[in-house]
């Protein structure tokens, strides 16, 4: 699978420890920085692999903060993304089941690098349910049309 991933300063040593971890598990695996631990913004590497997983460069995108929190939120402010922050094995299985989240966030602080392991290994593997689910689905991005707010 064509995967994107990239973190800020807080989550740049689970990256970099993901980036091999997946690519022996036979993904493809497009980083998107930052290249060193010193300290940058987070919304513009949320936006980049939000952008990526949008625009089909990737499947699916990876991103990884201090939490996994602001990376989520900067990540859903773009079309056609559904980033959900997981911390554990069930949160990763329903994210994709129910959710169909096409971009995963985990936070450093959080996660030891063996747990992102299995949180990644159930996030990847588990398909979206469809049924009851899409109509959901549907309904999140009619939100994103320009005129939501307004209808709201």
């Amino acid at each position: 699978m064509q995967l994107v991933i990239g973190s800020d300063h807080a989550g740049f040593n689970l990256k970099q420890h993901l980036v091999p971890w997946l690519e022996k598990q036979g993904h493809k695996v497009l980083d998107l920085g930052p290249s060193t631990p010193a300290s940058v913004d987070y919304p513009d590497f949320a936006a980049a692999v939000a952008r990526a997983v949008a625009n089909g460069s990737a499947e699916q995108g990876i991103l990884v903060c201090g939490s996994g929190i602001g990376v989520a939120i900067a990540a859903n402010k773009i079309a056609g993304i559904r980033a959900a922050q997981c911390y554990d094995l069930i949160s990763a299985r329903l994210s994709r089941q129910h959710n169909d989240a096409n971009i995963i966030t985990l936070g450093e602080r959080l996660v030891t690098p063996t747990v992102a392991e299995e949180i990644l290994s159930v996030w990847l593997t588990t398909a979206f349910e469809g049924g009851r689910h899409s109509q959901r689905i549907t309904k999140i991005h009619a939100l994103e049309a320009p005129d939501a707010a307004a209808n709201s």
